[in-house]
């Protein structure tokens, strides 16, 4: 009798087993163990850069398979100005990107990686020229989960992307962007290493430009840090 009460137990499992839903893009990035270390992921990029925006198109693939073992954020490229009166740098695609620039690490600041850059890609799918907008900000924070008007994130970033915290992350960001080295967008750092460009074409890309390349290398430095065997 005990036999069978396992069984039937077991088989119960099974089948609850076999009627969860599979994992979701943003299920991937609570998956890890709690003692495992992340590869840190750096891309140097501009908000309303065609190449950044192509390089993030790449990674959203990286993450939906390797975003359990990725720590990814964004540093972004302008250029120091004090004379510039809003920003106190000056963004290579004008103000707007400089507000663009302002959310999306707002959002990065306040919100877990799948909250975020499920706002960075939905910012990217509306076009450029409308990365940066209020309205784009509303639009994409309600499709990412994030209640703009009354978060931490919204009040960061001002409602025209001019908040007094979210300037201050940019100019910070840039400062880093600096220190490390990085001037095209879209530049990929992974674990400290520089190991590619997207500057209109690919290049200084040893290992490869694809998402299965990147998952790779992530991959490879993922068990070098956790110490597989």
């Amino acid at each position: 009798m005990v036999y069978l009460s396992l069984l039937s137990s077991l088989g119960l499992i099974s089948a609850a087993i076999a009627l969860a839903p599979p994992l979701t893009v943003q299920d991937q990035f609570h998956t890890t163990f709690s003692d495992d270390v992340k590869v840190p992921v750096v891309l140097g990029v501009m908000s309303r850069c065609p190449d950044a925006i192509l390089c993030e198109s790449v990674f959203n693939r990286v993450l939906q398979r390797a975003g359990d073992k990725v720590d990814i954020s964004l540093s972004f490229i302008a250029r120091l100005n004090n004379s510039e009166p809003v920003y106190g740098v000056t963004c290579m695609h004008g103000q707007e990107e400089c507000a663009g620039n302002v959310q999306e690490l707002c959002a990065a600041k306040y919100h877990p990686t799948s909250e975020w850059w499920s706002f960075v890609q939905c910012q990217n799918f509306q076009g450029r020229d409308n990365i940066g907008t209020p309205e784009t900000a509303l639009k994409c924070a309600k499709t990412a989960g994030i209640d703009w008007g009354n978060s931490k994130a919204g009040q960061c970033a001002g409602e025209d992307g001019r908040g007094p915290e979210g300037i201050q992350l940019l100019q910070q960001s840039v400062k880093d962007s600096i220190a490390a080295g990085i001037q095209k967008s879209c530049t990929i750092i992974i674990n400290g290493r520089q190991v590619c460009i997207r500057d209109g074409t690919w290049y200084d890309c040893e290992g490869g430009h694809t998402s299965a390349d990147f998952i790779r290398q992530i991959n490879a430095e993922y068990d070098r840090l956790n110490n597989a065997d």
